[in-house]
């Protein structure tokens, strides 16, 4: 099938794709998205997304990608709103928290070993992981700049864990959204 980058007759189809899977997204896991279901909530023929899409795991990469992008400028975001490092650090956790509450189905494909392969990520996706891994070790750098490399990187680790453990504990519905600011102020 041909994959032409050229736009569909109502805009870019591969836009119109996106959009389509990702307002279904909200609703719906991606376990539960087809491209024939995309395609429908497109307004296109179930035959569209074959010309941008070689498969359904094309466009959860694509999804992953984009969430991903999402993800990482809620947190910079976030950071540059912020003054002192450690009001930066809490805005940045709570940033993240609340992007996978408010988006729980793309925050989820975003990690799925099936979709972002630990290890070997797409190059998109290497680019993305590497900027959040950069602003957190900015963050980190800036509220123990006496820690040595392997501190920092164990910081890290035990931060993103945090906030992981918390977006995914609101997220199934085991911690209330109010938990999150007094669970990361302490």
């Amino acid at each position: 099938m041909s994959r032409s980058a050229a736009p569909y007759h109502h805009g870019n189809l591969a836009e119109a794709l996106e959009a389509a899977a990702r307002e279904l997204l909200e609703t719906h896991s991606a376990a539960e998205l087809s491209l024939r279901e995309v395609a429908r909530q497109a307004g296109v023929s179930h035959n569209a997304p074959y010309h941008h899409y070689g498969d359904r795991a094309s466009l959860l990469a694509s999804l992953a990608a984009r969430a991903m992008a999402e993800l990482v400028e809620a947190q910079q975001q976030a950071a540059d709103a912020s003054g002192d490092a450690r009001g930066r650090l809490l805005a940045v956790g709570r940033a993240y928290v609340e992007y996978a509450v408010e988006h729980s189905h793309a925050f989820a494909l975003i990690y799925d070993p099936e979709v972002c392969v630990p290890g070997d990520p797409s190059s998109t996706m290497a680019d993305l992981i590497h900027a959040n891994h950069a602003l957190l070790a900015e963050l980190v750098a800036e509220l123990w700049p006496q820690a040595d490399e392997q501190g920092r990187a164990a910081h890290a680790a035990a931060l993103w864990s945090t906030v992981h453990g918390l977006a995914q504990l609101v997220t199934a519905g085991h911690l209330p959204r109010e938990a999150v600011a007094p669970a990361l102020a302490t």
